[in-house]
């Protein structure tokens, strides 16, 4: 086993113990190197990619990157910290299974420890897989993972209530599909009461993962059993506030009040230290 190899092992036995343990922690969503490099100073224990985060950074929209793209940023984000990162893959980038798997083994080699698997349909119309159909693509996913030389955790997403395209009923019978055919970490983005997350943490038994809104807390989520809590593209999206006001201020304005709120560079240097 290579040195990379060991380190990336390592990362994947504490991501897949940070899993196994009892205790909820935050996931947060890096969309480049130095945000990924900041979140780890910040104290967070592990990191998940953001799909929108990215693609709006390097002037998409949200599922306009490729697949080399991703597998590029990935790479690149996994060399910014010492901290295990998994990552957004989207729909993993193929409708057959054999092309999921592919994505995930592709995946593993940039240094992540692991992935999620939509079962969402950009392509218009918008949809979702149907339902053996997308069961079928993450019992592949999971296959290829189990299959390599460390624990590498699959995250599978049903986004029928985010995208509005199904009811929790629906996701919640997806999730436990995913969940018979190996899945680590089971997801549905969308849900935003405490009473929606109880009713999929009871329905289940493996970790949840739950996408956070401003109304929730981390203490009240451990209490209903989540065991992860992601931001997807939030944080991007937070620190678009400070430059939108200050954008808009010098266009429409000509002044430059808002710059005095931005950190110092010694700040920033700090941050990613």
């Amino acid at each position: 086993m290579s040195n990379a190899t060991a380190n990336q092992a390592k990362k994947a036995a504490v991501f897949k113990a940070m899993h196994d343990s009892s205790d909820i922690f935050v996931i947060p969503n890096p969309w480049d190197a130095g945000s990924a490099r900041m979140m780890g100073n910040a104290g967070f224990k592990a990191l998940a990619t953001t799909s929108a985060g990215y693609a709006f950074s390097i002037g998409l929209g949200d599922g306009g990157i490729t697949l080399e793209q991703k597998l590029a940023h990935c790479e690149d984000v996994c060399a910014a910290t010492s901290l295990p990162v998994t990552a957004d893959t989207e729909n993993c980038f193929a409708d057959d299974p054999e092309g999921v798997a592919e994505t995930v083994r592709r995946a593993a080699a940039t240094g992540l420890v692991g992935c999620s698997v939509e079962d969402f349909v950009r392509e218009a119309p918008p949809t979702i897989y149907d339902f053996d159909h997308a069961v079928e693509r993450v019992a592949a996913a999971v296959e290829a993972a189990r299959a390599l030389p460390f624990p590498f955790l699959i995250t599978a997403r049903a986004e029928g209530v985010l995208r509005r395209l199904g009811d929790l009923d629906d996701a919640i019978r997806r999730l436990q599909a995913f969940e018979k055919v190996g899945a680590d970490v089971l997801y549905t983005p969308g849900i935003k009461t405490i009473d929606e997350v109880k009713t999929v943490i009871g329905a289940v038994t493996k970790p949840v993962n739950v996408l956070a809104t401003p109304n929730m807390k981390v203490a009240e989520l451990g209490q209903a059993g989540v065991r992860r809590i992601s931001v997807g593209g939030a944080l991007f999206r937070t620190a678009m506030t400070g430059f939108f006001d200050a954008m808009r201020e010098i266009s429409d304005k000509g002044t430059f009040t808002e710059l005095s709120k931005a950190p110092t560079v010694a700040d920033i240097v700090g941050a990613l230290k």
